[in-house]
């Protein structure tokens, strides 16, 4: 095949993979999250750029560690700066042996001669070797702690943050890029350790040419000058070929995954998907081999060229080195202890540039690091204020108005309404209406945009929010299933009880988990995460058990439940809508938010919402006289359970 049909051949397959791309997902499949925000950085930024941040980035890494471990930094600071004159030293002492071997006179005298010297390089390599050892010692102990130091001051302020904060789709995407740079403060210290001794030998080196000769070290950086331009383009080189075929092992390794799934392996069988994807994902193969055996042959055209050029400069550099030596300028000697020098100073160089560029990729993800939590300390649930002691008598919301960062119509308008102590309140409306958003603003876990909510006086915004948390349990739609055991996924909800087995075994009585964990290999202590060794995984109904334990468990004054009984069959279902009464009389007020009508007939007050208005409340009865949306409603799902006496016989 000649080169011209190979190329078209390439195109052709490259095409037909896009086309695959394209048919299944619409063009080039850019993954949404925080660790993709800099992917393309490395390749934007110039090397000048690059060296120009490499003081700043350093700086930036050594206060990190400073802050986490003085003494392993000045370990490793102390050990950097000995190799560097350790290996000066090193050098100094092997022109020295050169010297006394190049001698005249009978080689043992010669040798003899050259011993002491000798000795000294390999006492120099010995304490190198040693400093290496401490440095080696110092930043595995440094390292850790910097990541740990980071890592926790991140969490202690997330936790902290509003809750619209945190269901920010911006926030989030900066937080999950934040998450890798408590990994990128560890890679930051490492990569800075690696430059500092990069460039301490390269300044090591440097130094002894010239003291060798004058001449010597702008001979070095001849060397240097090809070698980084020949490292840097390559480096971009690769870096862009990564990203030229990343689209298209997104799109398969996205197929595979489907291919693989429990999930989508009925319609894969039964529909006939499997040999479908599977075409694609050969399609979209064998481009990604194409384009990646394209990049290849440019590849080693850039490399041939930049190692023609380093091979020119040192071409040059050693003609220099010979006449240098022919006019008597230098001494065979320093000659060679220049070659020695030159050479360590080239590779030295090479692991520069790798890791200055590893360091400045590392560094955008800490500055994200940096950005979420100076955003997450201006975006924090305020400190202090006025303490709740006890959940109030009456909780009135006054013209409450409350919109989503992210959505221009409010989901709650103008609303009006009282809870008092003891009662049953049901809030109700079709999806979107704003039920789960008017309770979150009563347990204070958003701030009203106008109006104001008050316990018994006390407005929300003023209230010290910890002791208003103190108040309040949640049995939220969508509940957290912990990967932990089923004692910790209980437990949780009061994390610091006073009696944990005590209040445990209330808990499972009141939610009768019993039934949920005399069924699992370990009771109590069984893992409920299939994922991991020894794991279960529990079925929705257990799930929701397993939650109302929780918020019993949690035993606050104020239970605000979110379709509690959504997983639960009709037997189940029943029996939890009757605990939750008996916990009203009990004294507990309760906000339940629920679509099944028939479960709220006994509620104390029905406010019944729509598009974010308050349009009625009263009881069951008030608003079945009423005749309007609650009624519409609740005649709709009684109509599903009538029987038609003259209904036709299928």
């Amino acid at each position: 095949m000649s080169g011209r049909e190979r190329r078209d051949a390439a195109a052709e397959t490259l095409a037909a993979g896009i086309a695959s791309r394209t048919e299944l997902f619409g063009g080039k499949l850019h993954y949404d999250s925080g660790y993709n925000r800099h992917e393309h950085a490395a390749a934007e930024s110039s090397f000048v750029a690059t060296f120009r941040r490499l003081p700043r980035l350093i700086s930036r890494s050594f206060k990190l560690a400073w802050a986490a471990d003085r003494a392993a930094l000045v370990a490793v600071a102390v050990a950097q700066i000995g190799q560097g004159i350790a290996a000066a030293f090193g050098l100094l002492a092997a022109n020295q042996v050169l010297i006394q071997l190049f001698a005249g006179g009978p080689t043992p005298d010669r040798v003899r001669a050259a011993l002491p010297a000798l000795l000294s390089v390999a006492g120099a390599g010995m304490v190198a070797v040693l400093l290496t050892a401490v440095t080696t010692a110092a930043t595995g102990r440094l390292e850790p702690k910097v990541e740990r130091t980071a890592e926790v001051e991140l969490l202690r302020r997330v936790i902290r943050v509003e809750m619209t904060t945190i269901e920010d789709a911006e926030f989030k995407r900066l937080l999950q890029s934040a998450r890798f740079g408590t990994d990128a403060t560890r890679r930051m210290v490492s990569y800075s350790i690696a430059v500092v001794n990069a460039l301490v030998a390269l300044a090591a080196a440097g130094s002894v040419l010239a003291i060798l000769h004058p001449l010597l070290l702008p001979m070095l950086l001849l060397i240097i000058v090809p070698e980084a331009w020949g490292t840097v383009r390559s480096a971009r080189r690769r870096y862009r070929s990564v990203q030229a075929w990343l689209d298209h092992a997104r799109g398969q390794n996205e197929i595979a995954w489907q291919l693989v799934q429990r999930g989508p392996a009925q319609e894969v069988r039964v529909h006939g998907a499997g040999e479908y994807l599977l075409d694609h994902y050969r399609r979209m193969a064998a481009a990604s081999e194409a384009e990646q055996t394209r990049l290849a042959r440019a590849q080693a055209g850039t490399d041939l060229a930049t190692s023609a050029l380093s091979g020119v400069a040192t071409g040059a550099t050693y003609v220099l080195l010979g006449w240098l030596l022919l006019s008597g300028r230098a001494e065979l000697a320093a000659s060679g202890t220049a070659v020695i020098a030159i050479r360590t100073g080239t590779m030295n160089l090479a692991t520069l540039v790798r890791q200055v560029n590893q360091l400045y990729e590392s560094s955008l993800f800490y500055l994200d690091l940096e950005e979420v939590c100076a955003e997450a300390d201006r975006r924090a649930i305020p400190q202090g204020g006025v303490r709740v002691e006890r959940f109030p008598d009456r909780v009135e919301v006054e013209g409450v108005t409350f919109t989503y960062p992210d959505r221009d119509k409010p989901a709650l308008d103008d609303v009006t309404l009282t809870v008092e102590r003891g009662q049953i309140v049901a809030l109700v409306g079709e999806n979107g209406s704003g039920k789960t958003t008017l309770a979150k603003l009563i347990a204070g876990l958003y701030r009203p945009d106008a109006g104001r909510i008050t316990w018994d006086g006390v407005d929300l915004v003023a209230a010290d929010r910890a002791s208003v948390f103190e108040q309040v349990a949640l049995v939220p739609q969508d509940f957290t299933q912990w990967p932990f055991t089923a004692r910790a996924n209980v437990t949780i909800g009061r994390p610091r009880s006073a009696s944990p087995e005590e209040a445990l075994d209330r808990a499972a009585d009141y939610a009768e988990t019993d039934r949920v964990v005399g069924d699992l290999p370990k009771g109590w202590d069984t893992l409920l995460d299939r994922g991991f060794t020894g794991g279960v995984q529990l079925s929705g109904g257990q799930w929701q058990r397993i939650v109302l334990a929780r918020a019993r468990f949690r035993d606050a004054p104020l239970l605000i439940c979110d379709e509690p009984t959504a997983a639960l069959d009709p037997r189940a279902e029943i029996e939890a809508f009757d605990r939750i009464r008996e916990l009203a009389r009990m004294g507990m007020t309760i906000v339940l938010i629920t679509h099944r009508l028939a479960s709220v007939r006994h509620a104390d007050r029905i406010h019944v919402l729509d598009h974010g208005k308050l349009v009625e409340q009263g009881t069951h009865a008030e608003l079945l006289a009423a005749g309007n949306l609650y009624a519409e409603f609740f005649n709709l799902q009684a109509a599903q359970y009538a029987t038609e006496v003259d209904e036709p016989a299928p």
